[in-house]
């Protein structure tokens, strides 16, 4: 297993930091020096060999291989065991539909949010439910941290170059995220989304920041919904009008009044998509009156489908506080979900 990168030779650690710095290869935080051995394990992990092409992004023809990948993810802290997932992530997000290069050079800022389902959680103690959008566990922490530097490092988004965020968010560190499926009445995302059942799966999407709810007041089904769609229509017109893929958050205290009104995935999905609409007029109300022009009547919804809507159970045991997480430009990039297992070892050319 010969690897290409080229290699640099540091007095300590303190000074690989520097280097790293310097050479802006980092995302402001300390990285951890990708030695030799931790590339190789990280490959091994995921059996791949160093040459093997994870994808090709499809705007600037860019190939990434698996070697580049792994010297970034041990930089981000993955171990080897982490390293299946990362590589998971970033060949969804190669596919075509995702729009990688227009999510990533936008000046809307949104970063890469990942959705983990399937045994893998339990093997990399992923934790779906305390502080599920922030810092709950390792796994989580560095998996989305890695697809960053990877970003960095290997499409140049870098602030300023292809990266024109205006603002962007705190997701652009890390944004991986752990299903809560032991607490979930509904089953797992990436079953929703035709993968196997008991298969591990990663989802993408080119998301914006969290947008967090909270009803505690109720037990009522399409009330709690309805807090969940009134901040979906508020994005709809302070954001963007186009539909796209939603993800909603819905802890387990709300999860539990859902299901004990016998309300499915089905059902919730459904609701959302009857209620996450508004009309063109309503972007007056927010300053935005000289678009309207004369389709103040036209309405627009924020799921094409109820299939659509990424219905994401995690968070805490106690609490109504759920999120929104909304897309970074509709229709314009998709959500991908693809098992695990397609993406290493044999089953890793096939996925590209």
């Amino acid at each position: 297993m010969n690897l290409r990168s080229t290699v640099h030779e540091t007095r300590d650690v303190f000074a690989a930091q520097e280097l790293f710095h310097d050479r802006g290869w980092t995302d402001g935080l300390p990285i951890v020096p990708p030695t030799e051995a931790a590339v190789r394990e990280c490959l091994e992990g995921a059996a791949l060999t160093p040459g093997h092409t994870i994808g090709v992004e499809p705007v600037r023809g860019r190939a990434i291989s698996a070697e580049k990948v792994a010297v970034n993810a041990a930089m981000a802290g993955c171990l080897p065991m982490h390293f299946p997932v990362v590589v998971t992530a970033l060949a969804a997000m190669l596919r075509e539909e995702f729009t990688l290069h227009g999510a990533t050079a936008s000046t809307g800022g949104c970063a890469i949010f990942i959705v983990v389902n399937g045994a893998v959680r339990r093997a990399l103690a992923m934790d779906g439910t305390f502080n599920a959008l922030g810092n709950s566990d390792r796994a989580t922490a560095v998996i989305g941290r890695a697809i960053r530097l990877v970003l960095i490092n290997l499409f140049d988004v870098r602030p300023g170059g292809i990266d024109r965020s205006t603002l962007g968010h705190p997701g652009k560190f890390s944004f991986c995220v752990a299903e809560d499926e032991e607490g979930s009445p509904w089953g797992s995302l990436a079953t929703a989304r035709g993968v196997p059942e008991g298969e591990s799966a990663v989802t993408v999407l080119a998301a914006g920041a969290p947008r967090q709810v909270m009803n505690e007041w109720t037990t009522d089904p399409e009330e709690i919904l309805e807090t969940f769609a009134a901040e979906i229509r508020a994005n709809m017109r302070q954001y963007s009008i186009w539909p796209g893929h939603y993800a909603v958050i819905v802890p387990r205290q709300l999860r539990t009044h859902l299901a004990a009104a016998g309300w499915t995935r089905t059902d919730v999905c459904r609701r959302l998509w009857e209620r996450a609409r508004i009309r063109r007029r309503e972007w007056a109300d927010v300053g935005k009156g000289q678009v309207v022009r004369d389709r103040g009547d036209t309405e627009y919804r924020a799921l094409s489908d109820p299939e659509h809507l990424l219905l994401v159970a995690a968070g805490g045991p106690a609490g109504g506080f759920g999120a929104v997480i909304p897309p970074w430009f509709g229709s314009k990039s998709l959500a991908v979900t693809l098992p695990v297992a397609a993406c290493v070892g044999r089953g890793a050319q096939g996925a590209t």
